[in-house]
Order: C-alpha cells, then structure tokens, then sequence
C-alpha cells in the first residue's frame, strides 16, 4: 500500500513539472528572448518586441489625367456610294464603246452605242406621219369654219394627230434607249463586251463607281442603340492599309434590330477623294460615342477585384511624421484603354496608388515604401537600414507613356467640301439610268 501511496506522489510531482515547463517554454516574454518575429502592422509593437514595424516596400504611381473615349469597336465592309452595273433595256448589237477599262466617267456621257438604224428610219417615218397629220387637221379647222364639213371630221383629224405625236415619241424612245450612258461621275470597271458583240436585254456590260466617298457598314450590339446617333465619328482601320486610319461619320442607322444576331446595322461615310479605298475591303470599326479630355486613369494593375466592389491602395501620409500608409479605397470604374482604366469616383489628380505589392497589404493602414524597379536605393546606411519614403518620393514618380502608345496615322482631311456632307449622301433614292438598266 505504501508502495502504490509513492507512486501516486511521483506522478503528480511529474505532471506538476511537465505543466511547468510548457508555461515557460510558451511565454510572450521568452519568445521574445529567444529572437521570435514581432508581428507586422502600422501601429507601435507590443510590450517585449524590439521595435516598430518595417514599412513593406511597393510600387506605386499617381493619377493622371488623359483623353478617354466610349467607344465599342466592330468589324464592317466597305461599298460605293453609289455602283450601278449597266445593262441594255433593249436587245442590238454594240456599234461604239467609248470608255476605256477604269477610266473616270461624266454624268450623261454616252459610254455604249447599239445599233440603232431601224429606229432612226422608224424616228424618220414617224416624223412624216406626224406632218402629215398636222396638216390635215388645220385644214379641217379652216373648213369647219366655212362650214363646209362637219364637227366630227375636225375631232377625227386631232385624234389622228396625237396618234401620230405618240408614234414619234414612242420611235425617239426606243432609239434613245439604245443609246446607255452613264448615270453620274464614277469610274467605270473592266467591262466584259466588245464591239460587235449581240447583247439581249438584261446582259451585264459594265459597272460604274462612285468613289469619291465610300459607305462602311458595320453592325453593333442592341445594347447600344441608346449611344450611337447620327452624326458621330468612328475610326476606321484597314488590314490592307497598315498604319493608315480613316475617319467616317454615321449616316444612318437601321430602325430595326436583328432578330437573329440581335445586333443593329449602322453606315458610316468616308471621304475618299485620294481613291486609297475600294468597296469590298475589311475595316475594323471604332465607333466613338463619347470624349472626355479630363479622366481621371489609374493603370490596370492598381486595381484590386473584389466582387462588385473594386477597390484600390491609396498611399497617404501616416500618424508619424516622413511615414507612408495603405489605406484602402474605393472605386466606380468607367471606360478602358489598353494598360489603364478611368477612375470616375473614388480618386482625384496627383493621388498615389500601389501598382505592385498589394498582397503584402493584409492590413488596411499598413506602413509603406515605395520603391522604383531598376533604380539603386538613395541614402542606405552603412548598416543595411532603409530611410523612410516621404510623401515628395512618391509625387516625384514618373508618369507612364504607355497609354499614348503609337496609333495608327489618321489620314488628314482635304480641302474642299467633304462629299459625305453632301445631300447626296444623306439620301439613298437611286439615280435614274437613262438608256439602260441599272443595280
């Protein structure tokens, strides 16, 4: 019994110790002792730590102010103002072209002659008949006077002579229809006929362009029905012209929505007096909606996501006097350019902001120092220890120029009237052909 009594004794004593050293072990005070890492924060370390925190290094640049546009970028087609392709109405043999492949045109000019020398005799016959008639009808007018023949013969004559007026007019027009002539200034295209040819009616000859300004029809999204207007400026560029971005302004915009892509069909005009575009090419469409010369950028990588709420690090000045801290801030974007976002609430101009480094800030009033990448550290001490960052390093940070990257050459205006402000162009009723048919 005394035996089991001693055992009991050694046990206790032994958990009594064990207990004891696992305190001592565990205490702030050694592992202070012992070197253990104070933690990290902006506020004063806590009782047995050696000293204030180290401010963690980041990158960081201002706010700036740019040129910001809300745009919507779409793909589109080019076409002639106005293209007919020339077909006679009536079948004859071509006598006379008088155009060359691609050769620029007039209005009226008399471009293809088919033969015409059965309606010119019918035109002659025609003539005749028609004085004859006008002479028989004065006639009658004179003895119906004196009574010599009746009402009904004069009534006879002025039938006779509108019969033989509508016979003339009917011979000059199947003779003017054999004469095609183009309908406006163009260029005329590679025709497919050559003189002596048979032409049926209906046949293709030739294609005529309007070059001067050409349409760019290009399709945008239903969503924004509400931005585009009339009157607005889309950048065009062209993969066949590298470099080179033209200017159109929209002429009209499809009322109705496309059912099936759901999207909305706008023409744009370019003024193409220096004949570098043709219809048929590829252009890649920027449609400009709105301009701001005042918005407020940040570059992309200063934004942090955070669901619906994005929000960025705005370095200020901190409780003690030449120290920075992060204070979390934030922010409703707007339009995007590529490397920088606009900042529409949130940030003013000359603001700094953490581009890199933010996942080294757990703590909104973390202690900061920005550091510029590729650059020696000014003022280190012999010790290793790093001076505190003041708020005029931070403002003396240099701007990127990267959001004013080269862009493509827009081509300058010429002088003159710009033919897309033309009524030509604001209106799409086709030009009359006279003496052929037109598509």
């Amino acid at each position: 019994m005394a035996l089991k009594n001693k055992y009991v004794v050694f046990a206790v004593l032994g958990l009594a110790v064990a207990s004891g050293a696992a305190w001592w072990f565990q205490s702030p005070a050694r592992s202070a002792r012992a070197g253990a890492p104070a933690p990290q924060g902006n506020a004063a370390a806590k009782p047995g730590a050696q000293g204030p925190a180290k401010p963690v290094m980041v990158e960081a640049t201002k706010v700036r102010q740019m040129t910001m546009r809300d745009d919507a970028e779409a793909v589109g087609s080019l076409r002639s103002r106005r293209s007919v392709v020339l077909r006679p109405e009536i079948s004859g043999r071509i006598t006379q072209l008088n155009f060359s492949d691609g050769q620029r045109v007039r209005k009226g000019q008399l471009l293809v002659q088919l033969d015409d020398q059965l309606p010119r005799a019918q035109v002659q016959q025609s003539r005749a008949e028609l004085s004859i008639a006008r002479a028989n009808h004065k006639r009658n007018q004179e003895l119906v006077a004196q009574g010599f023949i009746s009402q009904r013969s004069v009534d006879e004559s002025a039938a006779n002579l509108e019969v033989a007026e509508a016979k003339l007019a009917l011979a000059e027009a199947t003779a003017h229809r054999l004469r095609i002539v183009a309908p406006f200034d163009g260029i005329a295209g590679i025709r497919g006929v050559n003189v002596g040819d048979y032409l049926k009616d209906g046949a293709d000859i030739v294609n005529v362009e309007d070059l001067d300004a050409v349409y760019v029809d290009f399709r945008l999204p239903e969503r924004l029905q509400n931005k585009v207007k009339t009157g607005q400026t889309a950048r065009v560029a062209f993969d066949a012209l590298p470099g080179v971005q033209y200017s159109a302004v929209v002429l009209a915009i499809n009322p109705q929505i496309d059912a099936d892509g759901r999207s909305l069909a706008v023409r744009g005009c370019i003024d193409n007096r220096r004949l570098q575009l043709r219809p048929g090419m590829f252009a890649r469409v920027t449609a400009v909606f709105g301009e701001r010369s005042d918005a407020n950028v940040v570059p992309e990588e200063a934004i942090v996501p955070d669901g619906a709420a994005p929000y960025v690090l705005r370095i200020v000045a901190g409780t003690e006097e030449g120290s920075q801290v992060a204070k979390r801030t934030p922010v409703r974007l707007g339009a995007r350019t590529p490397g920088f976002v606009e900042v529409v609430e949130g940030l003013a101009p000359g603001d700094v902001v953490v581009t890199a480094g933010q996942q080294r800030l757990q703590r909104d009033g973390t202690a900061v120092r920005v550091v510029e990448l590729g650059q020696p550290s000014a003022g280190r001490s012999a010790a290793g220890a790093e001076p505190p960052a003041t708020a005029s390093s931070a403002a003396s940070l240099p701007v990127s120029d990267s959001a004013t990257a080269a862009a493509p050459a827009a081509v300058p205006p010429l002088p003159g009237a710009n033919p897309c402000q033309s009524p030509l162009s604001a209106t799409t009723q086709p030009t009359p052909v006279r003496g052929g048919q037109s598509s």
